[in-house]
């Protein structure tokens, strides 16, 4: 289907349904010039956009699953670095935190840094002044991120981390810092909803923790690459992306286990940091 037909045939539904465009943009949650955009094909949208409209209009479930269908016909969309930088990397992170707020399930892998719900505020912005950005976008990105993590007290949802052991002991900031870091980490995995796991060096391993990426829901996932943000949707896809995390989880620490590294290698840290 392309882009032309598509937004008229959402207009069309739109406009069936006696829904304004107002309406239907909050319920989509997205902005009404968003909305207009795919609607005149202006803009293309991604196939979340597309459910998330359909959603907000309340078409059958089998109008909605013909339309994705045809929608996921480019099933991996990428968003290059540049264009979110572009966009605003604060406003990237308020669009996360909207999706975060509709989730019931996250299962995150990370082999490389601390995820980003579980970062301290000095992790945060270590790791972006990474990215060139201006002090001013800087502060408001980090405001942004601590204001996604909100949603790790909603106990409604469900939290499943799985983090690699190096992702521990990286050097992002000073090692008092990292010791704070990992205090955080263990506090919030006493959290009853949340699973905090911790995949030892020592573990005999069976895969390769290629990159970073996030399932949510079991319907989309989204990896981070060098260049880009890749949302995969196909459901194939995110399967595969089911079984690599389950395969890590099923290998790692848990619980008073997990909890016991970090307090061993926080306490390297401090260690280190009383002999500085």
């Amino acid at each position: 289907m392309k882009r032309e037909e598509l937004g008229a045939a959402l207009r069309a539904l739109r406009q069936a349904s006696g829904k304004e465009a107002k309406a239907v943009a909050r319920g989509a949650v997205m902005s009404a010039s968003k909305l207009s955009k795919i609607e005149t094909a202006k803009a293309a949208p991604s196939v979340v956009d597309v459910e998330r409209i359909l959603t907000a209009i309340g078409v059958s479930d089998e109008v909605k699953a013909e339309y994705l269908e045809a929608v996921r016909a480019a099933a991996t969309e990428a968003t290059a670095w540049r264009l979110i930088r572009r966009m605003g990397v604060h406003k990237a992170q308020r669009q996360t935190r909207a999706l975060e707020a509709q989730m019931r399930v996250l299962r995150l892998f990370q082999p490389a840094l601390v995820p980003g719900l579980l970062q301290t505020p000095e992790y945060i912005r270590a790791v972006l002044s990474r990215h060139s950005l201006g002090e001013d976008v800087l502060t408001k990105t980090v405001s942004a991120r601590r204001e996604r993590q909100q949603v790790l007290h909603d106990s409604a949802k469900e939290f499943h981390f799985v983090i690699t052991e190096p992702v521990l002991r990286w050097r992002i900031v000073t090692a008092s810092r990292m010791a704070e870091q990992l205090d955080r980490i263990a506090s919030l995995s006493r959290l009853s909803h949340m699973d905090v796991r911790i995949v030892p060096l020592s573990a005999r391993q069976h895969d390769i923790a290629n990159h970073s990426f996030v399932i949510r829901d079991d319907r989309t996932v989204s990896v981070e690459t060098v260049h880009a943000e890749v949302l995969v949707t196909d459901p194939r896809d995110v399967a595969l992306y089911a079984r690599k995390f389950e395969g890590f989880a099923a290998l790692a620490l848990s619980g008073d286990e997990a909890r016991e590294m970090l307090e061993s290698i926080r306490d390297e840290f401090v260690r280190e940091q009383e002999s500085g």
